[in-house]
């Protein structure tokens, strides 16, 4: 399933929009995920997860480390 929070299992949620008129049109309302890598049983995994469980520290983000080159 794509568009699913992989914590909570937040998805793609359909309804109307509805004018002043009363006219009604299909919509969805997506949610906000971002991908981040965590670790979970010593690897290094790609979750999809919503900013709510981001903020929740539900998970920690994994810090990458940049690597500098030796100097001359």
């Amino acid at each position: 399933m794509s568009r699913t929070c992989d914590i909570c299992g937040k998805h793609t949620v359909s309804g109307n929009s509805v004018s002043h008129a009363k006219n009604r049109t299909r919509r969805v309302w997506k949610p906000n995920l971002k991908k981040v890598k965590t670790e979970l049983g010593g690897a290094t995994v790609t979750l999809k997860i919503c900013t709510r469980c981001l903020r929740s520290d539900f998970i920690t983000k994994k810090v990458g480390r940049r690597v500098q080159a030796p100097a001359p």
